[in-house]
């Protein structure tokens, strides 16, 4: 059985920075791909950043410049820096991973998601 589990969620004000974090865990061979996702009130889920095993990152537009992802392989682990928060930052961010549970078998993964606010 494999989780992902997210943390780092909160409220804060606008301009300000948050870090979230994504740990896998239970029966893992390795990861490929990971990403945040992120979802907002009556919208619909949106991709925010990916990052392949050997770095490669990708970002949305609205993030560019503001976010970075970055993850740590030995500690099965993804990171999502916020700098810059906009009230329009505001939803629910997942985690999504794509992860090899043996060496014949890929799976993908989500988070419960976390809730980030930015308000003043």
């Amino acid at each position: 059985q494999v989780q992902l589990v997210e943390s780092g969620g909160g409220l804060v004000q606008p301009g300000g920075s948050l870090r979230l974090s994504c740990a896998a865990s239970g029966s893992i061979f390795s990861i490929d791909t990971m990403g945040w996702y992120r979802q907002a009130p009556g919208k619909q889920r949106e991709l925010v950043a990916t990052i392949t095993s050997g770095g490669s990152t990708s970002y949305a537009n609205s993030v560019k410049g503001r976010f970075t992802i970055s993850r740590d392989n030995a500690k099965n682990t993804m990171y999502l820096q916020m700098n810059s928060l906009k009230p329009e930052d505001t939803a629910v961010y997942y985690c999504n991973a794509d992860i090899w549970v043996v060496i014949t078998t890929r799976r993908n993964y989500w988070g419960q998601g976390t809730q980030v606010t930015v308000s003043s």
